[in-house]
């Protein structure tokens, strides 16, 4: 039975997951309100009594930078109504890719936000793949890092490829590559990429040999889809037999979707820690919501979320 003090909300820009992880949790989604002024402006009235209770805030903070801003004052809305603690559900944490000064002059905007959420009333974060994983360090709160292979792994066992190869579509995605193809025993490769700047890329090469192999590149997040549908290509011009993608973020701007279409990808399977906007033949969508399920009730629980990130228990919490 659950505990009636446990009470999930959603902001607008993941009200579909919300629903869907409410309901694997075994409550409702509780009841908030987006009042909005005729300048923009708007303020998270939560429509139920919230005084002692677990308040999970589930929203993804992609673009525009509403969504963020959503999210902290519905944290802060929750802290002025007594909330006994607020956990902060991000699928997708925005601003990730600037963890670091890679130049002069520039933000850190990761760090940043994770000081703004601290700052509003947060008591925890539950995220799931960080473009970086040092990104945790910036928090002084508990961060629960969930990670997508939980979701990815059985998907990649019903599809009974006979030469599986993983493949990393930049230098920065190995490690995460390595720990899915070390789970099947697979090989892998990298598509080692050289960028002018952001989002255009100068050159690319393969390492590894790809000849008759059925190829699986990974990602963390795709944007316009240029690294991908070039790797893609890549890929099979140096004698791959199939290609697919798995990314967990779609965020997908520009051209992304006619990329996607047009590219010699068998297939790219995303997460729904962002909404997609079209329906596109190529692109697959799975899940995350039963994963967010079993972290929300842990973390209530006070158990391990250890247990989700475990390659020999993927299977028990893929449904």
């Amino acid at each position: 039975m659950i505990n009636p003090s446990v009470k999930i909300f959603s902001g607008t820009g993941s009200i579909e997951l919300a629903t869907k992880i409410a309901e694997r949790f075994g409550t409702r989604l509780g009841q908030i309100k987006l009042q909005k002024f005729s300048d923009g402006e708007f303020q998270p009235i939560f429509l139920e009594s919230i005084r002692g209770d677990y308040v999970f805030l589930v929203q993804s903070t992609f673009a525009p930078t509403d969504n963020l801003m959503e999210l902290l004052l519905m944290i802060d809305a929750a802290k002025r109504a007594s909330a006994n603690r607020i956990i902060a559900v991000i699928p997708y944490y925005g601003f990730a890719r600037q963890d670091r000064k890679d130049r002069p002059r520039v933000a850190i905007g990761a760090k940043l936000v994770a000081t703004l959420l601290e700052a509003s009333g947060a008591d925890r974060v539950i995220t799931m793949d960080l473009h970086a994983a040092q990104i945790q360090g910036f928090f002084d709160i508990p961060v629960d890092h969930l990670d997508s292979s939980a979701i990815f792994i059985p998907y990649i066992e019903q599809l009974n490829l006979k030469s599986l190869t993983f493949a990393a579509p930049d230098v920065g995605s190995t490690k995460r590559v390595r720990e899915i193809a070390s789970y099947f025993d697979a090989e892998m490769v990298i598509c080692d990429k050289h960028r002018k700047r952001a989002n255009e890329i100068a050159s690319m090469v393969v390492i590894g040999d790809v000849t008759n192999k059925d190829i699986i590149l990974i990602d963390d997040i795709i944007d316009t889809g240029g690294t991908l549908c070039r790797a893609a290509q890549l890929l099979k011009d140096k004698g791959a037999r199939s290609v697919r993608a798995l990314c967990t973020h779609p965020i997908l701007s520009g051209e992304a979707y006619e990329n996607i279409e047009k590219s010699v990808l068998e297939e790219l399977v995303v997460c729904d820690t962002i909404p997609l906007r079209k329906d596109v033949t190529k692109i697959k969508t799975v899940s995350v919501a039963d994963l967010m399920a079993i972290a929300i009730k842990n973390a209530y629980e006070n158990k391990s979320i250890t247990s989700l990130f475990i390659h020999s228990q993927l299977r028990g919490v893929h449904k």
